[in-house]
C-alpha cells in the first residue's frame, strides 16, 4: 500500500478487495448524481489497511430534496437494492427523514451493505461540509476527517473501534490538524481515552 499526500487529498494505491470495489462502484453513482457524502466509521480503517472483517459501510448523505433522491434511487437500481424496502418514497419519509437508516446491497446479495443515513446531528453536517478527498487507485471517496473520525472512535469505545482508532493516529499522526484533533477530543469528552491508548 502506498499513500501520498496531496495538497487536500490524500492519494492511496493498494490491491483492491471486492468491498473496496463494492464502495468504489456505489459512491461513482452518488458522486455523478452530484450528492454529497462522506463514508464513516469501520471501513475507514480497513481502507487505509487495517486487517479487520465487515459486512456494512456507514455513509452520511446529505439531506436531499425528495425528487433529487428519487432520481439518485432510480440510478442506484441500475446494480443495486435496497434491502430495507422497495418504495424509495418510503425510504426517503419513514427511514431517512425520521432519524433511521436505510441499506444497500448488490442485487441478490444481502452482504456486503451500505448503510446511509441522513445528517442528525451538527457534527454530521459538520463532518459533510468539511469530507476528506481519498483517491484509491484513480477512484475518487470522500472520507469524514481523520480529526473526527478517530476521536469519534474513542467515544465508541469497543476493543474493534479503540483498534481502528489506534491504526489511523499511528498511520496519519504527522499529518493530523492537532488543535482540531484535540478540539473533537475535548467535545466527545475523550481526552483522558485519548491519551491512554494513543499516546
Amino acid at each position: 500500500m502506498e499513500i501520498k499526500f496531496v495538497k487536500e487529498k490524500i492519494e492511496l494505491q493498494k490491491e483492491l478487495n471486492s468491498l473496496d470495489e463494492f464502495v468504489i462502484d456505489f459512491t461513482n453513482v452518488l458522486t455523478e448524481s452530484n450528492s454529497k457524502y462522506v463514508i464513516v466509521s469501520g471501513y475507514v480503517s480497513i481502507l487505509f489497511g487495517r486487517s479487520r472483517s465487515s459486512e456494512d459501510i456507514d455513509i452520511i448523505l446529505e439531506k436531499l430534496p425528495i425528487s433529487k433522491f428519487r432520481l439518485l434511487w432510480q440510478k442506484l437500481q441500475k446494480e443495486f437494492e435496497c434491502i430495507i424496502t422497495d418504495n424509495p418514497d418510503a425510504a426517503y419519509n419513514e427511514y431517512l427523514l425520521t432519524g433511521h437508516a436505510i441499506r444497500f446491497s448488490r442485487k441478490g446479495a444481502f452482504i456486503p451493505n451500505i448503510e446511509i443515513k441522513f445528517p442528525k446531528v451538527d457534527i454530521d453536517k459538520w463532518t459533510i461540509d468539511n469530507q476528506k478527498e481519498v483517491i484509491l487507485n484513480g477512484s475518487t471517496l470522500f472520507i469524514s476527517p481523520l480529526e473526527l473520525q478517530i476521536p469519534f472512535k474513542l467515544f465508541l469505545g469497543s476493543k474493534k473501534d479503540i483498534e481502528d482508532a489506534r491504526h489511523l493516529y499511528n498511520l496519519f499522526k504527522t499529518h493530523l490538524n492537532t488543535s482540531l484533533l484535540d478540539e473533537f477530543n475535548r467535545k466527545l469528552n475523550i481526552k483522558k481515552r485519548f491519551i491512554k491508548y494513543l499516546k
